[in-house]
């Protein structure tokens, strides 16, 4: 009896610790995470052989005199062209294809089989075969990226079909659906969180496909700024484009985040997660 009495006495007092905790804004935690990871790296950098390694203010001064020249605004549209191109190609065909895959068992034992093939297997070997195919040119960087990003939409929404309960089915049979009807009005909203998941890690896939195919074909835009800044132990100029291409990362994916609150909003309410 005394226990239980001690149990309620506490459960309120612990109740405003965590209701203060949920008012602090995520953006404001995001920031104190970043100005703290930076004033670290900014004190213990300055101590490090510039060859190895750089710190902030380095890294942002660098930037300054790239984006004075022009060098930095150019070398950021020449990666984007090919990155856009190949990444909505990917969420074109990926999705479609998931759903086909999902939905289907000719699909899944046909076409499955080869799609789980394809993503785990290292496709970087295959640049040089892409090189012989499309040239040095805006093709093959976009045939890298298109090819490093479609397997996670696939396989997300392939898994996400998976999922939907046979009783929503069984009512859109019951209602006499058409298979067209129970795919677009049933099937599809519900996979919607699974294609955001697929769509954010394609983000990450695509990103990194981009700056492997400006490695390995003709050296351009940011890729082509780390491989030289590297051949010339310029660590700070080296920095800069890797954190554009890391708050591209971010600002991609947070838009892919956003996306899901309008297409999914019921979403956020019946997730796990701390709101």
């Amino acid at each position: 009896m005394t226990e239980a009495v001690d149990a309620r006495n506490v459960a309120p007092a612990a109740q405003p610790r965590r209701s203060r905790a949920r008012r602090v804004p995520n953006v404001v935690i995001s920031l104190v995470s970043i100005v703290v990871v930076v004033a670290v790296w900014e004190t213990f950098g300055r101590g490090v052989n510039p060859i190895f390694a750089s710190y902030p203010s380095a890294i942002f001064a660098a930037a300054r005199r790239m984006a004075a020249t022009g060098q930095l605004f150019a070398a950021f549209l020449d990666s984007m062209q090919p990155l856009i191109a190949g990444y909505l190609l990917a969420v074109v065909v990926g999705i479609p294809l998931g759903l086909l895959v999902g939905r289907y068992r000719w699909a899944e034992f046909g076409i499955g089989i080869y799609v789980t093939a394809f993503y785990s297997m290292p496709l970087v070997a295959l640049i040089p075969l892409f090189v012989l195919w499309f040239g040095l040119g805006f093709a093959v960087k976009v045939a890298i990226i298109f090819v490093l990003a479609i397997f996670p939409i696939t396989i997300n929404t392939w898994a996400g079909v998976k999922s939907v309960p046979r009783t929503l089915i069984e009512v859109g049979t019951s209602f006499v659906a058409s298979d067209a009807t129970i795919l677009w009005k049933i099937i599809v909203p519900a996979t919607v969180p699974y294609i955001i998941a697929g769509l954010r890690l394609a983000v990450g896939r695509a990103i990194i496909a981009m700056v492997v195919a400006e490695f390995f074909t003709a050296i351009s835009g940011l890729g082509g700024i780390i491989l030289k800044a590297g051949d010339n132990f310029d660590t700070a100029r080296m920095f800069v484009p890797v954190f554009i291409l890391m708050a591209l990362g971010v600002g991609l994916t947070a838009f892919v985040g956003w996306l899901e609150t309008r297409l999914a909003p019921w979403q956020r309410e019946i997730s796990g997660g701390e709101k």
